[in-house]
């Protein structure tokens, strides 16, 4: 869709607005017509209404907690600077409200402190709501006890050519608040203050982490070989080097390797990239914590991901009791822990230790009226008996530990069964919130499992992980006894704030492609 000029007069279909347009449609290009008459008015009287400089003294919550304060002296002037979002025209005398990020102040506009022409025609007939507006001027406390600004000067610091969203009902559609979320956060303030949370979420992490001696660092987004998880990669190519790349998946073999090099605690909290399905917790962009540590195990792993959460929970909300729809969510310590093969068994009736092959699993499940389908690796069979029968009901903060050895290529058997290994899962709200097991360190075992991944792979599988040589070979110099832990940001942020789409907490989610610019 070609991108219209702010001076164009607009049109629908490329033919004029009377042509095609509905009564609302037509109502709202009205005015945007009239905000554009107003733009060009502006500019034949030599006002820039995008001016270079702003002079602003204090935001608008700081303005009013010095005056509370008493650090105002009576009549000292402040400047101030924010979006025109009310306004009273009441005469000679008018009142507004002005807003920036860190509040809203009313002001008070009088004719005989502005001027007539000032009054009437610039404050009155050229400014819109929506406009970014400067106002300068000293505090007073309105009859009603309202904290105000006298204003003694006005200047437009930017025109707003469109209309603000419905400031009564705020902006409802759910896929054009995704689509447009400045229009979201414009006119629902609970929608900014779900990204204030999820910004304190990450503070509150990091705090935990710097707090216990973790080292945060940053490794490649862009890998010549892709791992840590069990997904598909995008991919990428490197025109110099003549070279395909992936965006990572996950940050997983990279801070290993820090293991290796003599780091005992890392973690990092960025972008991974999954070439997966779209739904209520899965976006192809999502923001993952991952730490390591050496010297423990899945045992002390767990216990840590109990402490840190309930820190976080305590820092962000004030409790670690998190109400969740008809729910409340308690993340305080200690978590019920339970056998993934006992939490199907119990929820499904199958014993997926009975079946030794993906064929007889499939059988069972088939049997049962579980779509299984014919494809599909026992690892995967055995997943969606978990995302099926017991995934939607671990409500409150549980962990499902000794996963099978197929699934976790990465983890250390558990002793004693070749089937398993020490591997856990959180979960919380019906759904996984983190994942974690004792690390394999064995050169050997590592790279055989590699290697039966990669046939895989070879035989259609894409979520197979390719062999790193590069990564067996840091093995080989030694890694330490280590536990691994990674978290999505994004579902932590879907339960500490209430939402039941991972869209919702994500500022620009990924959408499909919208009807109106193809």
């Amino acid at each position: 869709m070609p991108i219209q000029s702010p001076l164009e007069s607009p049109t629908v279909d490329g033919r004029p607005p009377a042509a095609t347009a509905s009564s609302s449609e037509h109502e709202l290009l009205d005015q945007e017509l009239s905000r554009r008459e107003k733009l060009q008015r502006l500019a034949a009287a030599g006002i820039d209404p995008y001016p270079a400089r702003v002079q602003r003294t204090h935001t608008t919550a700081a303005v009013i907690a010095a005056y509370r304060a008493g650090e105002l002296a009576g009549g000292q002037k402040v400047q101030l600077a924010g979006r025109l979002v009310s306004r009273r025209l009441m005469g000679k005398l008018s009142f507004a409200h002005v807003e920036d990020g860190s509040g809203r102040v009313q002001i008070m506009v009088q004719q005989n402190a502005l001027g007539p022409e000032r009054y009437e025609g610039f404050f009155q007939k050229d400014l819109d709501l929506g406009d970014i507006i400067g106002v300068s001027g000293g505090m007073t406390v309105t009859r009603t006890g309202e904290i105000t600004c006298q204003v003694s000067d006005i200047t437009l610091l930017a025109k707003a050519l469109k209309p603000m969203p419905d400031k009564w009902h705020g902006l409802k559609d759910a896929e054009l608040r995704q689509r447009q979320r400045y229009l979201d956060l414009l006119s629902n303030p609970e929608a900014r203050e779900v990204f204030r949370r999820r910004a304190a979420i990450v503070r509150a992490l990091r705090e935990y982490l710097d707090g216990e001696d973790f080292l945060e660092v940053e490794t490649p987004i862009l890998q010549p070989v892709y791992g840590g998880a069990a997904a598909e990669p995008f991919v990428t190519h490197h025109n110099y080097l003549h070279q395909d790349l992936y965006l990572r998946i996950s940050f997983e073999l990279y801070l290993k390797r820090l293991l290796v090099g003599g780091y005992d605690r890392v973690y990092e909290i960025g972008r991974d990239f999954r070439n997966e399905g779209i739904s209520y917790k899965h976006n192809p962009e999502f923001t993952q914590l991952e730490f390591y540590e050496a010297y423990t195990d899945y045992h002390g792993v767990m216990a840590r991901t109990e402490t840190m959460l309930a820190f976080v929970a305590e820092r962000v909300t004030g409790s670690t009791r998190i109400p969740w729809g008809e729910h409340v969510i308690d993340f305080a310590p200690p978590w019920p822990r339970l056998s993934l093969r006992q939490a199907i068994l119990d929820a499904s009736g199958i014993d997926y230790d009975a079946c030794a092959d993906a064929a007889s699993l499939r059988l069972v499940m088939r049997k049962r009226g579980i779509d299984a389908p014919t494809d599909a690796p026992r690892g995967k069979l055995i997943d969606k008996l978990l995302g099926h029968f017991v995934e939607p009901n671990l409500i409150q903060p549980t962990f499902l530990v000794d996963y099978p050895t197929e699934v976790s290529p990465l983890a250390k058997k558990k002793p004693g069964r070749d089937d398993l290994v020490e591997r856990f899962e959180g979960f919380a709200g019906g759904m996984e919130i983190c994942n974690a097991f004792s690390e394999l360190n064995d050169p050997l075992d590592q790279l055989q499992r590699f290697l039966d991944q990669g046939r895989e792979f070879t035989e259609g599988n894409k979520e197979a992980h390719p062999v790193d040589e590069d990564y067996v070979n840091a093995l080989s110099y030694g890694m330490p006894p280590a536990g691994g832990f990674g978290m999505g940001i994004d579902r932590i942020t879907m339960l500490f704030t209430g939402q039941d789409n991972i869209r919702e907490v994500i500022l620009f989610p990924h959408l499909r492609p919208d009807k109106a610019e193809d």
